[in-house]
C-alpha cells in the first residue's frame, strides 16, 4: 500500500499545524552579499567584451566583413588563399557575434518584463545559456533581479532541461515527439539533504516572514505548455516539489468558476498560490505594486487570496505532477461503508486490495506479492489450473499407483511465496475487471461504436475503475458514467457486480499493473503506446519490473491468447505460462520473427478495412484476430538496434503490438513514455506525472513461482510429485481421535462441545481451513480467508485464543493447535476428519497392507466408499469459505472417490460379483459425477449381468446426460463393443 506523501511546506512539529497566512505582502529582499556584486562586475565585464569589444575588435584588425559591392563571376574563379580562409572565418565570427547580442537581448527583454518564458533563439542552444547566466547575474544586484527566469537556481542546467515540450500536448500525440529531460543521479544523502532545505525554506519563509506569493498559469507557447512540475523546477528549484503547489491550491475556486482537483490537470487564466521560498520574474508578490499586472489580474488575485482559509491542508497529493499529462490519477469516491458484522481494514493487517505488505509485520512473506494483488490473483489461478490439470491427466492418462496423485507440499521460499499469493490475491477485483472490460466492449458493439483508445486504467481504494482515454470518445455506455473530465470514462465497483460474463474479446488486453499511487492502482495499456517504452534504472530493479509484467501478462484473467515474447531475459519464466510466453536469443531473432508479424498484421488489418486492432476486436472476427502481442527486451540495444526497434515500433500501436525496453539510463531513440525505477522501487516517470509505488517481482521469488508451476508439471518424471497422502491416520482401533470432523457432505464435529452461536461459524470455517492443510497454515493465510477485505491482528489473534480453548488440550497437556518452527498453525494427530481417513485407508488397500491380503484390500475399500456422503461441505453457509475457491480439493475428492470406487469395482468382477461392482459404482458417481472411467466400468460391470435392456437402459442415460455435445469418443467406442446395436436406439429416438 503506497505511502501517503506529505509536503515540507505544510508540515509542523507542533501538535497542529501553524495557519498559513494568505494576505498578499510585499516580498522581503534578501541582502546583496559582496559575492553578489563582484559577479555582477564581472558579468557586466564579460557581457562588454563580447557585445562591444568583440565587434569593435574585428571591425579594427579585419575590417566590415561584408564587400562593398556585389561580386562579379570572376570571383568564383579565383585562387584560395590564406586570406580567404580568414575572410570565411571573419563572417563566421561576426554571425556568432549577432547571435549572442540577440540572445542577450531576449533575456534582458523577458527578465525586465517579468512576463511569460523566455523566447528562445534558433540554434542558440549554449549560446542563450551563457547570456542567460551572465544577465541573471548582472541583474542580481538590481531591483529586477526577482524577475529572471529561471534564476540562478539553473545555473548550469542544460537550457533543453528548462524547456521541455510539455506532456499536455501530447494529449491529443502523446509520444510523438521526443521527451528529453535530464535524469538526476543524486545520492540518498543528497536527496534528504535536499528535502530537509526545501523544508526550511518553506517554514521560515511561511511561519517567519508570512510571505504570499502568487503565479498565473501561462497561455501555451507552441508545443510547450505550463505544468506544475515545470513551475516548481524554476521557481522552486526542484520539480518534485510541484506537490507543495498543489496542497497551496486545492480545491479553491479559480478566476473561471473551476477548481484545481488534479496535480496533472492546470488551465491558462489560473492562480496558483506559491511557496514562501519561490522565486522569479512570473510570480506576482504584491499584486497592488506590480507594475506589469493588469488591474483585472490584480482583483483576480485579491480574490483568489480570500479563498485561502477554504482550502484543505495536509494530505497527500493525487496527481502525478506534470501539465495535462498523458496519464493522471482519477477523483476517488469515499470508500463504502463495509459490511455488517465485517472489520475494518487497518495498516496492521489489510486484505487483498489493500496491499498489507507494505504495513505493519508481514510474517516473513514477500511483500512485493502481499501488494500486488491482481498480479497474485493471477498466479494463483493458473497454479491451481495446472495442478488440476495434473490430477486429471494422471487420473485418466495412467495405471496403479499413479491414481489419486497427490500434489507435492512446497517448502521453503516456495512455501512462503504461496502463503502470500494465498495472502495478496484478489481473485473478486480481476473477475470485475474482466468482466467489466469486456462488458463495455459488448454494450459499445451493440451501439456500433468502435472502441476508445486508452493509455492506463485507474482502479481506485473503493473498488471503481477509471478508464483515461487519449482523447474524448462522446458519452460512455450505461452503466459507465464521465469521470473528472471527458477523458475518463468511471465505473462504480457496485454497477461492475451486476455485470454478467459476455461472449466478446477481451478489448484491452495489454493492460498490465505498474503500481500504485494514492490507494489507486495504475494498470497501463503497454498496447496502445505509439512507440516504445523505455525503463531505465539499475539492472536488478529494471529485472524486477519486467519479471512482474511479464508474469501478469501470462496469467491475467483479462488478456486474450496474449503472446509475451521476451529478449534476453526471462528462459526461466516459461513454465508460468507455455503456450503464452516465449523466449528470443537476441535481437537479430527479434527483428526477424517481429518484422514478419507486422507486415503480416498491416496486410490483415488492410484486407479487412480496418484502421486498427481495436475496431477488429469488435467486429465478426473478434475470436480468431488481433490477438495482442507484447514484446520486453531487458537489455540495452546498441545505437544501431535502437533505431531499427524504433522504426519497427512506429506503427505498433494499431497494430496491437507493445514494446518495454530497458536502458542503463541513456535515451532511447523513439521512446514514447520514459520511466524510470529506483532503488528504492519508485516507479517515476514525470513528464506522465506518474510517481508509483512500484509493483515488483524480485529475482529470489521469482525462483520460488517458477517452482511452484515446475513441481505442478504432469510431465515430470520420478522425480515427480507422488500419491502419498500428506497425513496418514492411524486407522486401527488403537488410533481412535478425540476430535473427529465430517468434511465430505455435511459439516458436523464429533468430541468437542458446540461453540457460542455468535463465533461458530469462524471457528467452524477455521478448523476446516487448518484441517485441509496438515501441513501447516500461515496465521496470515487464515486471516485472509476468514476475513478477505481485512482484519486488525488483535481480532485475529482473539480469534485465534478462542479456536485454542475450543479445541483443548490432549491428555499429556500438549495444546492441540500449535505453531511449528516457521511460525505457522498446525493441528494434533488427535484432530482428525474424515477426509483423512478417507485417503489413508486408500493409501492403505493400494499401497500397505492391502496389497498382500485380498481380503484387508476389499475390507478398506469398502470403508472408505461408506464415509462419502456428498461433495466437500456440502451445507457451507452463503458468503463463507470463498478460499476454497483457491483450492484443489474440489477436484481431488471426486478423483479420489473414483478410484475408490474403481479399485472396489475391480475386488468385486474378480470374483464375478457385478452387482456389488454396480453398487460400488453408482456410490462412487454421486460424488464424482462427472469422472468419464466410472461410466466405462459402469457399463462394463452392466455388460456382465447379461441383461441387454438394463445395458440399453444405462446407455440411453448416459446419451441423454450428454446433451447436444454427444458422447465422448472413447464412450462411443466401448458401446460399440459391447452394445452394437445402440445406434439404433438414438436413430429412433430422433
Amino acid at each position: 500500500m503506497p505511502r501517503r506523501r506529505t509536503t515540507s511546506s505544510s508540515s509542523s512539529t507542533g501538535s497542529s499545524p501553524a495557519p498559513r497566512n494568505r494576505t498578499p505582502q510585499p516580498v522581503r529582499v534578501r541582502r546583496r552579499s559582496f559575492g553578489d556584486f563582484v559577479k555582477a562586475f564581472l558579468a557586466f565585464v564579460v557581457l562588454a567584451g563580447l557585445v562591444v569589444g568583440v565587434p569593435l575588435a574585428l571591425a579594427v584588425t579585419v575590417g566590415w566583413p561584408f564587400p562593398d559591392g556585389a561580386p562579379g563571376l570572376d570571383w568564383l574563379q579565383r585562387e584560395i588563399t590564406v586570406e580567404t580562409f580568414l575572410r570565411i572565418l571573419t563572417v563566421i565570427v561576426w554571425f556568432a557575434w549577432a547571435q549572442f547580442t540577440a540572445c542577450v537581448l531576449v533575456e534582458v527583454k523577458a527578465a525586465l518584463s517579468g512576463v511569460g518564458v523566455p523566447g528562445r533563439v534558433p540554434g542558440a542552444g549554449p549560446s542563450q545559456l551563457l547570456a542567460r547566466q551572465l544577465v541573471a547575474a548582472l541583474l542580481l544586484v538590481g531591483a529586477t533581479a526577482a524577475s529572471l527566469t529561471p534564476g540562478l537556481s539553473q545555473l548550469g542546467h542544460g537550457l533543453e532541461g528548462n524547456q521541455k515540450p510539455s506532456v499536455a500536448a501530447a494529449q491529443q500525440t502523446p509520444g510523438l515527439f521526443a521527451q528529453q529531460q535530464e535524469q538526476a543521479a543524486a545520492t540518498a544523502g543528497a536527496l534528504a539533504e535536499q528535502a530537509g532545505q526545501a523544508a526550511a525554506r518553506a517554514d521560515g519563509a511561511a511561519a517567519a516572514h508570512g510571505d504570499t506569493k502568487y503565479y498565473r498559469i501561462q497561455p501555451p507557447e507552441g508545443r510547450h505548455h505550463d505544468s506544475l512540475w515545470e513551475i516548481a523546477d524554476r521557481h522552486l528549484g526542484d520539480g518534485r516539489r510541484y506537490h507543495e503547489i498543489f496542497e497551496l491550491n486545492k480545491d479553491r475556486v479559480q478566476p473561471d468558476g473551476s477548481k484545481l482537483s488534479e496535480a496533472s490537470l492546470i488551465r491558462p487564466g489560473w492562480i496558483m498560490e506559491m511557496p514562501g521560498d519561490a522565486r522569479g520574474g512570473e510570480l506576482v508578490e504584491m499584486p497592488d505594486e506590480a507594475p506589469n499586472v493588469s488591474e483585472q489580474v490584480q482583483q483576480q488575485i485579491h480574490d483568489y487570496a480570500r479563498t485561502g482559509d477554504q482550502a484543505q491542508g495536509g494530505g497527500g497529493a493525487q496527481g502525478g505532477g506534470a501539465g495535462d499529462a498523458h496519464v493522471s490519477l482519477p477523483e476517488q469516491r469515499p470508500a463504502p461503508a463495509p459490511d455488517a458484522g465485517q472489520e475494518h481494514t487497518t495498516p496492521t493487517e489489510a486484505g487483498p486490495s489493500g496491499q498489507a505488505g507494505q504495513f505493519g509485520d508481514s510474517f516473513g512473506l514477500p511483500e512485493a506479492l502481499l501488494a500486488a494483488p491482481l498480479l497474485a490473483a493471477g498466479l494463483l489461478g493458473a497454479l491451481g489450473r495446472r495442478r488440476r490439470q495434473a490430477l486429471w491427466q494422471s487420473a485418466l492418462g495412467s495405471i496403479g499407483g499413479r491414481r489419486g496423485m497427490e500434489p507435492p507440499t512446497p517448502s521453503g521460499d516456495a512455501l512462503d511465496v504461496q502463503d502470500a499469493l494465498l495472502v495478496g490475491a484478489d481473485p473478486e477485483g480481476v473477475r470485475l475487471l474482466d468482466r467489466s472490460l469486456r462488458g463495455l466492449a459488448g454494450a459499445l458493439a451493440a451501439e456500433s461504436r468502435p472502441l476508445p483508445v486508452v493509455y492506463a486504467a485507474w482502479l481506485g481504494g473503493n473498488g471503481d475503475l477509471h478508464l483515461q482515454l487519449a482523447q474524448p470518445a462522446g458519452k460512455p455506455p450505461a452503466p459507465w458514467q464521465l469521470g473528472q473530465d471527458q477523458t475518463f470514462w468511471m465505473l462504480a465497483r457496485a454497477d461492475a457486480e451486476g455485470y454478467e460474463d459476455v461472449d466478446t474479446a477481451a478489448p484491452y488486453p495489454g493492460l498490465v499493473s505498474l503500481g500504485t499511487m494514492d490507494d489507486s492502482r495504475l494498470l497501463l495499456n503497454l498496447e496502445s503506446v505509439p512507440g516504445l517504452v523505455s525503463l531505465s534504472g539499475r539492472e536488478a530493479d529494471r529485472a524486477a519490473v519486467f519479471a512482474s509484467v511479464a508474469a501478469e501478462l501470462a496469467t491475467n484473467g483479462w488478456s486474450d491468447r496474449m503472446t509475451i515474447t521476451l529478449v534476453g531475459f526471462g528462459d526461466d519464466l516459461t513454465p508460468l505460462a507455455p503456450s503464452r510466453i516465449r523466449h528470443l536469443d537476441g535481437f537479430e531473432d527479434l527483428f526477424e520473427t517481429m518484422s514478419a508479424e507486422t507486415r503480416q498484421r498491416r496486410g490483415a488489418l488492410g484486407a479487412a478495412g480496418h484502421d486498427s486492432v481495436l475496431t477488429g476486436r469488435t467486429g465478426p472476427a473478434q475470436h480468431t484476430r488481433w490477438a495482442p502481442h507484447l514484446v520486453l527486451l531487458a537489455a540495452q540495444p546498441s545505437d544501431e538496434d535502437a533505431l531499427r526497434l524504433a522504426e519497427l515500433a512506429a506503427d505498433a500501436s494499431r497494430l496491437g503490438i507493445g514494446y518495454l525496453v530497458g536502458t542503463e539510463g541513456a535515451e532511447l531513440p523513439g521512446a514514447a513514455w520514459e520511466m524510470e525505477i529506483t532503488g528504492e522501487g519508485r516507479l517515476l516517470a514525470p513528464l506522465l506525472g506518474l510517481e508509483l509505488e512500484a509493483q515488483l517481482l524480485p529475482a529470489a521469488q521469482q525462483r520460488a513461482v517458477v517452482e511452484l508451476f515446475a513441481d505442478a508439471d504432469p510431465e515430470r518424471g520420478p522425480d515427480g510429485p507422488t500419491n502419498t497422502p500428506p497425513f496418514l491416520v492411524d486407522i486401527s482401533e488403537q488410533g481412535r481421535p478425540a476430535v473427529y470432523a465430517r468434511l465430505v457432505g455435511s459439516y458436523e464435529i464429533i468430541g468437542l462441545d458446540a461453540p457460542d452461536g455468535e463465533r461458530s461459524a469462524q471457528l467452524h470455517e477455521a478448523l476446516a481451513l487448518l484441517l485441509l492443510h496438515r501441513e501447516g497454515v500461515h496465521p496470515r493465510v487464515l486471516s485472509s480467508a476468514l476475513w478477505p477485505r481485512g482484519v486488525t491482528q488483535d481480532v485475529r489473534d482473539a480469534l485465534l485464543e478462542r479456536l485454542r480453548a475450543w479445541l483443548g488440550t490432549d491428555p499429556d497437556g500438549t495444546p492441540r493447535l500449535g505453531t511449528d518452527a516457521t511460525g505457522r498453525l498446525t493441528l494434533a494427530k488427535s484432530v482428525v476428519s474424515d477426509l483423512d481417513v478417507l485417503r489413508s485407508l486408500y493409501y492403505e488397500a493400494t499401497q500397505g497392507r492391502g496389497v498382500g491380503s485380498r481380503q484387508v484390500r476389499g475390507r478398506l475399500l469398502t470403508d472408505a466408499l461408506v464415509l462419502v456422503r456428498g461433495p466437500l461441505l456440502a451445507d457451507r453457509p452463503e458468503g463463507r469459505y470463498r478460499w476454497l475457491t483457491h483450492e484443489i480439493v474440489d477436484a481431488q475428492l471426486p478423483l479420489l472417490v473414483a478410484d475408490t470406487g474403481l479399485a472396489l469395482s475391480e475386488f468385486h468382477l474378480e470374483k464375478d460379483r457385478a452387482e456389488k461392482a454396480i453398487e460400488a459404482l453408482n456410490a462412487a458417481l454421486r460424488t464424482a459425477p462427472a469422472d468419464e472411467r466410472l461410466w466405462h466400468e459402469l457399463l462394463r460391470a452392466t455388460h456382465a449381468t447379461d441383461d441387454p435392456d438394463r445395458l440399453h437402459a444405462l446407455a440411453a442415460d448416459l446419451i441423454g446426460r450428454s446433451g447436444a455435445r454427444g458422447l465422448p469418443p472413447r464412450t462411443e467406442a466401448l458401446l460399440d463393443e459391447l452394445l452394437p446395436t445402440w445406434r439404433d436406439g438414438v436413430a429412433a429416438a430422433g
